[in-house]
């Protein structure tokens, strides 16, 4: 009996002896034996294990730049940690001055009034409408009466010693020097008058009606950028809320590939798939993440964009709001026609540049006829400068009066330039007609086409958006049963192809649906976008 006990004392001793020393080492300040060690090395075992992480969906913002997702760890001996993705937002952001004042929340409104303050073309287009118009103003001037005041001194060489009558009828004579231009008056004359001219001209009236036609059609011009630009802004600002949607896919499908990576690893290290699989994964996770820097970069790019065409200065500091999928119905047909063709800026500018050349003709043809001009003058022209000169009886007469003349140009041989005018406007305004009756042939093509556009795109969105969520749902049953061991790796790999594709489609179809939606302003000036 007592043998029996030493023996098993001994094979328990044993026993501790080799536990003790199979036990990893145990951090410091915890006993080995305390529970809370144990417990600690158990957790810290389970904290080594690597764990999928799905990276939150979040845009950036000037506030936070874009998710960086860690690299995972891996087991295999040819695999090599990966450097988290670099953002350019906010490397850009970091290399900027910090913006000062608050964030602006730009609606798609807000946007196209800062663009039309703003934007340089649209800009130019008022400036030459506003040019044209003063031309119209200055050339209406010339049909009416002017009035200046001029006055000048003239001085004669003269000739000494001659004589002259002192008085008109008279033998009595004075030394007083003549003039040795005899188209001159006085060795002294002094000019301090009034003019009133007045030209009647029937080129000039021509030039007027041409130049006011000239002006509708500026107007006209401005208002076709007026509405070109909602399309610009359309495409900038969409654009960005496009982007933004597409970068939170590439977050998706960047964390779908490192969680599918960590799970091919942990299935090899269990031995239930190949180191293929593996492979697979990883170029599949590298490919994503050069995918998500791609969305980041291009984010970026149209924030910039947006940015240079709607604010005066530089500002990076804004948001726009996040409405490319919010509802925007499509009008009827037959609203689209009516509008199209009511005061159609195309047609007004075509319909007035007709007018102008047909002004260019009767201007030309105006050249035939003889202009005549008329002046009044009224003031000063006298040997002194003063209002009364004095008799030799000590008497005085005013040097105040008046004169007339009148002048009639009769064209009689310009070797045949006027005719050539006429032929070159005649000319211009052939041309101008077949322009207008293209205008017409064209609006009725382009509200066909657009509304077309429209259509198609309102009628693909709802499929787009629809396959978008057919494939997320594809891509975790395909990841399920690859976990089960019911599918392949390469329908893993596809299914994540499938859902980056799918989702960036269902984006670009909301902003060509958008932009559709501008384009059809063009042509009706009634905005379809909210």
């Amino acid at each position: 009996m007592g043998f029996s006990c030493a023996k098993f004392v001994n094979k328990a001793g044993v026993a501790l002896v080799m536990l003790a020393w199979s036990m990893p080492a145990l951090p410091q300040g915890k006993s080995a034996g305390s529970p809370a060690g144990a417990n600690g090395a158990a957790r810290e075992q389970q904290t080594q294990e690597p764990q999928p992480q799905t990276p939150p969906l979040q845009s950036p913002t000037p506030e936070t730049p874009a998710v960086q997702i860690p690299a995972p760890k891996t087991n295999g001996a040819d695999s090599q940690p990966l450097p988290p993705p670099t953002d350019p937002a906010a490397t850009a952001r970091r290399a900027a001055p910090p913006p000062n004042g608050e964030l602006l929340h730009l609606t798609f409104q807000q946007a196209l009034d800062l663009a039309r303050k703003n934007a340089t073309q649209f800009q130019a287009a008022v400036v030459n409408a506003g040019l044209l118009h003063e031309d119209a103003k200055q050339a209406r001037n010339t049909l009416l009466p002017t009035v200046t005041y001029n006055n000048s001194a003239l001085y004669t060489q003269s000739i000494p010693g001659a004589e002259v009558p002192k008085t008109a009828g008279t033998a009595e004579v004075v030394a007083s020097p003549p003039v040795v231009y005899i188209a001159n008056n006085s060795p002294h004359e002094y000019t301090s008058q009034a003019d009133i001219h007045e030209s009647i001209d029937m080129s000039a009236l021509g030039n007027w009606r041409r130049a006011s036609a000239a002006a509708a059609v500026a107007r006209a011009q401005m208002e076709i950028a007026k509405r070109g630009l909602v399309v610009t802004v359309a495409q900038n600002y969409y654009k960005v809320g496009a982007a933004q949607h597409k970068l939170e896919t590439a977050q998706l499908a960047a964390g779908e590939g490192d969680k599918f990576f960590q799970l091919t690893q942990k299935l090899e290290n269990g031995g239930e798939v190949a180191h293929a699989d593996v492979i697979k994964a990883e170029l599949q996770m590298r490919d994503r993440r050069r995918q998500l820097q791609e969305a980041q970069l291009a984010l970026l790019n149209a924030r910039l964009d947006l940015a240079v065409l709607i604010f005066p200065n530089f500002n990076d500091n804004f948001e726009v709001a996040d409405d490319i999928h919010g509802a925007a119905p499509l009008p009827s047909i037959e609203e689209i026609q009516q509008q199209g063709t009511k005061d159609n800026p195309d047609l007004r500018a075509a319909l007035e540049a007709v007018r102008q050349s047909r002004y260019d003709v009767f201007g030309a043809r105006m050249g035939y006829l003889p202009s005549l001009s008329f002046d009044y003058f009224y003031g000063i022209d006298a040997p002194r400068f003063a209002v009364n000169s004095e008799l030799g009886n000590g008497r005085q007469y005013s040097n105040v009066g008046s004169s007339w003349l009148a002048t009639l140009n009769i064209p009689i041989w310009n070797w045949g330039t006027t005719q050539s005018k006429v032929k070159q406007a005649e000319l211009k305004q052939a041309q101008a007609k077949r322009e207008f009756s293209l205008a017409q042939r064209k609006l009725i093509a382009e509200i066909q086409s657009l509304y077309a556009e429209a259509s198609t795109a309102l009628s693909e969105l709802e499929d787009l958006k629809r396959s978008g969520e057919l494939a997320a749902e594809s891509l975790r049953l395909v990841t399920l049963r690859y976990q089960n061991g019911e599918s392949t790796v390469l329908e893993v790999v596809d299914a994540q192809t499938t859902f980056t594709t799918a989702n960036a489609a269902y984006q670009d179809g909301a902003l060509r649906y958008r932009v559709a939606l501008a384009s059809l302003q063009t042509l009706t000036g009634v905005s379809t976008n909210p």
